[in-house]
């Protein structure tokens, strides 16, 4: 009986911590070096993604704000928050903040994020609802989620002119 109830309360125990601790982590992105909330800049405050990412519609690439970017508004909206106190830190030491990547595609597909906003593709069709996110997830994308897309869209599925150039 002893072992019974040793084993009952590692059950309980383990099901607590898990449920308690790791649970709410599962599915979220990776922590980054400032905590940035999406919910509460797209969604709260409405700002809109290309303020942060202004290369998004001439680039391939869409842009990660620098710290002067933050700046821009955090040198007057709560300040002295310890997550602000961080981005000073990086804009007195003149180095950038190395935010860690969520997204990711294979090295061989080239997306061209212009052609999309060019065709009024709104970032939420691949980035998902951003606007109720805390921290962002992980996302690999692969190509039948393109492909789908491309589909409904009636797109050009040619891959040497869409993505493999």
């Amino acid at each position: 009986m002893p072992l019974f109830l040793s084993i009952c309360c590692l059950v309980l125990i383990s099901g607590f911590l898990y449920f308690f601790y790791l649970y709410p982590a599962a599915g979220l992105g990776p922590e980054q070096p400032i905590s940035f909330s999406h919910r509460i800049h797209v969604g709260v405050k409405d700002i809109q993604c290309r303020f942060c990412h202004p290369n998004v519609g001439r680039s391939t690439f869409p842009g990660m704000p620098p710290v002067e970017k933050c700046l821009y508004c955090h040198r007057y909206v709560i300040p002295d928050h310890p997550e602000i106190r961080k981005e000073h830190q990086y804009f007195n030491s003149r180095t950038p903040i190395p935010w860690v990547k969520v997204n990711y595609l294979p090295e061989h597909v080239f997306f061209n994020h212009e052609r999309h906003i060019k065709k009024e593709i709104e970032c939420e069709a691949c980035h998902g609802e951003v606007k109720t996110m805390d921290r962002l997830n992980k996302v690999t994308f692969r190509m039948g989620f393109c492909i789908e897309c491309h589909r409904e869209k009636k797109a050009t599925l040619d891959c040497w002119l869409s993505c493999h150039n």
